[in-house]
């Protein structure tokens, strides 16, 4: 989430569960909520969780979400087609939820529709973080640009069972009924560079396992952007935050790392930082700087110098104004 780590942020989730589970390789048979959740449930707590669907095409997915404390909105088509009703009503309950709700402070919408977009600009627009989550293969980029963050549901693989081996290879299609209403829905608003650019990553992975670890050129332009700026050490949080108003999909782990520690490490290798230990807290500087001592020297007590420093602003004139001396104390 963009610039909130506070634990005590209330989240609404709103599930458009149609779009994640047409033609993107999860169907209604293994649809799993848990492993989104969880990464949600790492930044505040979620006390709004709704999903919108005519859910007498999807029997097999009710109990799960159940389950997992999800409320379970009734959409009947309205038209023969039967598109656009559950979306008309996830954006009306999230507006009316905005406004009745002050504390509820970042919304989350499951869906990978670019209809969605004029819904997180006015979220946006009345101070609410907007959080997309759906499936990287069926997600719009204007959807993807117009939240705050994007987190990427994966689709299960080998090992889930043959059944639903099957439903991966049709498409993720989980009955009949899917088959013959929801084809094109999951489709809508997708954007074939971001195609061609998953594509790439779905290769890279499926041929070693993992994605080869490689530096992403924004996580550089942030770094050298911010170290040119800045007054004093730079918390490593703010770096992530920088790269992720950036790029909200961004997740270092797509990059071949499994944390953004090993980045960072990266980054320092290539001569772009340094890394600094100020008692239990790491801080980033620039690589001639000769502020604090490595970061590796902290381990057993060793390396301990001045007290730590607050994380500093990258703001050069509030510094300046500071340095000036009192007129009183010149008059004494």
């Amino acid at each position: 989430m963009a610039g909130r780590t506070d634990e005590q942020h209330r989240i609404a989730l709103f599930i458009d569960f149609e779009n994640l589970v047409t033609n993107t390789g999860i169907s209604a048979n293994n649809f799993d909520l848990q492993p989104a959740l969880d990464q949600l449930l790492e930044q505040g707590k979620v006390v709004f969780r709704r999903a919108y669907c005519n859910w007498s095409r999807f029997e097999d997915a009710k109990q799960r979400l159940h389950d997992v404390g999800v409320e379970l909105v009734d959409v009947p088509p309205s038209t023969r087609a039967g598109k656009n009703s559950a979306d008309m009503r996830l954006v009306i309950d999230a507006l009316e939820l905005c406004y009745a709700r002050e504390q509820i402070d970042t919304f989350v919408i499951a869906s990978g529709d670019s209809d969605f977009c004029p819904l997180a600009y006015k979220l946006r627009e009345n101070g609410r973080t907007v959080i997309g989550l759906a499936v990287r293969e069926a997600s719009s980029q204007m959807f993807v640009r117009a939240c705050d963050q994007f987190i990427y549901m994966k689709p299960k693989h080998k090992g889930d069972g043959s059944h639903k081996e099957k439903d991966r290879d049709h498409g993720g299609r989980g009955s009949k009924s899917d088959e013959g209403k929801g084809g094109k829905r999951g489709g809508k608003g997708h954007d074939k560079g971001h195609d061609a650019k998953a594509g790439g990553k779905e290769a890279a992975e499926s041929k070693g396992g993992k994605p080869k670890a490689e530096v992403p050129a924004v996580a550089r332009e942030v770094v050298q952007s911010l170290l040119r700026r800045a007054t004093g050490p730079l918390n490593p949080s703010l770096i992530k935050e920088t790269i992720v108003r950036k790029e909200p999909d961004f997740d270092e782990r797509d990059h071949g790392f499994s944390t953004f520690a090993r980045l960072l490490e990266a980054l320092e290798q290539e001569g772009l930082l340094r890394r600094i230990q100020q008692g239990r807290q790491g801080y980033i500087v620039g690589p001639d700087s000769d502020f604090g001592a490595p970061a590796q020297e902290s381990k057993g007590g060793k390396g301990r110098h001045a007290k730590a420093p607050a994380p500093v602003a990258v703001e050069e004139e509030e510094e300046e104004l500071e340095s000036y001396p009192d007129p009183d104390d010149e008059g004494l």
